[in-house]
């Protein structure tokens, strides 16, 4: 598929790019999407999470009443998970969620998404732009000529350029990736993408090497 290249003004430059079919415009593999998307969230989690158990509850160890003759349940200790304060019945324990997965599942995934987004017309070709200082303004005009400015946009550059990150970061539904660094989630989680005209060849020949 052509993608004709747009200036920042949201107006057509008279060039065109021709994207790999090999990248974007592939069947797409939903479970391959399900599986990255849940590797990445997976790898995102802390996994701090820690209750008391019955061992661990600071009270005293003393009978709480005679064994007989009181009419209730025999109770032996404060601890017990019955008594409010006590402890947590196979509480929530430190742990690792993270998990690994193949590269080449990896490597479906986000072409599987590229692919669903040039499916829906939502893959925006631009000529690349810089500002002197970061400036969320422009940065936001940029977007409002290109019609984006309502949608989660995710803006993929070449390269890292911390103006551009500087000045997209106040704006809660915009974000910029470097292409080496697109994964599956943000482009499933992005309403249209923005690529910069020179970081078409970096995703591809990432996305297509063995």
């Amino acid at each position: 598929m052509e993608l004709a290249v747009l200036n920042t003004n949201g107006q057509e430059t008279g060039r065109k790019v021709k994207l790999s079919s090999d990248v974007f415009a592939i069947e797409p593999n939903d479970h391959a999407i399900y599986l990255d998307v849940k590797q990445i969230l997976a790898n995102r989690r802390q996994g701090t999470h820690k209750a008391k158990e019955r061992a661990e509850v600071n009270y005293s160890t003393r009978k709480l009443k005679r064994q007989k003759g009181t009419g209730g349940a025999r109770a032996g200790s404060i601890k017990s998970p019955v008594f409010v304060g006590g402890g947590r019945v196979f509480g929530p324990r430190p742990r690792n969620y993270s998990f690994s997965l193949n590269k080449k599942v990896k490597q479906l995934a986000r072409k599987s998404a590229l692919s669903y987004k040039a499916q829906e017309q939502g893959i925006v070709l631009i000529e690349g732009f810089n500002f002197e200082k970061p400036s969320t303004k422009g940065f936001a005009g940029v977007l409002k000529n290109l019609k984006l400015e309502d949608k989660k946009t995710l803006v993929v550059v070449p390269e890292h350029n911390s103006m551009l990150h500087l000045s997209s970061r106040n704006l809660p539904k915009s974000k910029v990736v470097v292409a080496s660094d697109l994964n599956t989630y943000d482009i499933m989680n992005a309403g249209s993408i923005v690529l910069f005209e020179n970081s078409v060849s970096p995703i591809e020949n990432l996305l297509t090497q063995n």
